[in-house]
């Protein structure tokens, strides 16, 4: 199999492109590209098999406007998601939220500080879930030495797919799994928070495959999450919570997983269907973080 760096070379009109695959199951960085520029057809082809085969890339040292993250967003679908917690989106451009521990000069939050804390696929719990999140640090906490806090984990579902036994597969096989916004249980809760009473009425639950196909490379994914699965449906809870419960820790060992440490002007953009990804919270005012995210609406998954 070529590199990535191989396939960019090969490439007549992206010889600027060049890209790093990490050591690891997923995640390469791309070099050679200013992404505040528009992009070529054949510089974003590069980019999205890049993306496609590596699940996660980063993109370091830009400076964009608010309008060139949006652009850059959607050369990867014809709209984005307006995502449906709507506090923490910005007010002139609701496509953006905004997530940081940065209070305002009220001491009211200006962003979603907690959120993303728990392993999930953006907005898996909708009928058109995520088809690319991308990631984009204005601020970045450091300790005292200088050290970069609040790293953000991917883990590759579909290599977590590729390493389960037969057995597994064949038992995985035509089984749909519910997902909510906010679990009942409420220590898996993806916001940290109560949801207000109108957004959970619009986010009502939805049923995925537990394993789903990649709409762009046919790679078969497990679709399951702590932060939004709820059950398996058809299967009772004591069963379907074990099976699940199985499928978290598998997912989630550190040979599928990529540990992004932050720093500023840093651009990161995952594959929703083929990883899974979570925040950490390590840091506290005065240690300030701030990070835009844009998400593309993808199709509605299918086995």
């Amino acid at each position: 199999m070529s590199t990535m760096s191989e396939a960019i070379s090969r490439n007549e009109s992206s010889q600027t492109l060049r890209g790093t695959p990490f050591d690891g199951a997923l995640g390469a960085e791309i070099h050679g590209i200013d992404l505040s520029e528009p992009m070529s057809k054949s510089d974003f082809g590069v980019v999205e098999d890049a993306l496609h085969r590596h699940e996660v890339l980063v993109f370091r040292k830009h400076t964009l406007s608010d309008e060139q993250l949006m652009t850059f967003t959607l050369l990867f679908g014809c709209e984005l998601n307006i995502h449906p917690f709507h506090q923490f989106n910005k007010p002139n451009a609701p496509e953006i939220t905004v997530l940081s521990n940065i209070l305002d000069e009220k001491g009211r939050p200006i962003g979603a500080a907690e959120a993303g804390r728990h392993w999930h696929s953006d907005l898996s719990y909708t009928t058109h879930p995520s088809r690319v999140t991308v990631l984009y640090a204005l601020e970045v906490p450091l300790t005292a030495a200088g050290e970069p806090l609040g790293a953000t984990r991917f883990a590759s579902t579909s290599k977590a797919y590729d390493d389960l036994s037969p057995e597994l597969k064949r038992r995985l096989t035509g089984l749909k799994a519910s997902h909510l916004a906010q679990k009942p249980k409420g220590t898996a809760s993806h916001f940290n928070q109560p949801l207000d009473a109108e957004v959970l009425a619009r986010l009502q639950k939805v049923v995925h495959p537990v394993v789903r196909t990649h709409p762009y490379t046919g790679k078969k994914c497990l679709y399951v999450s702590r932060g939004f699965t709820v059950a398996v449906e058809g299967m009772p809870q004591p069963e379907s919570d074990e099976l699940l419960e199985h499928l978290y820790d598998h997912m989630v060992q550190p040979k599928f997983i990529y540990t992004h440490k932050w720093a500023v002007g840093d651009l990161v953009i995952n594959d929703n269907c083929s990883t899974i990804h979570a925040g950490t919270g390590d840091y506290k005012l005065p240690q300030r973080r701030l990070v835009y995210r844009t998400i593309v609406k993808g199709s509605v998954p299918y086995e």
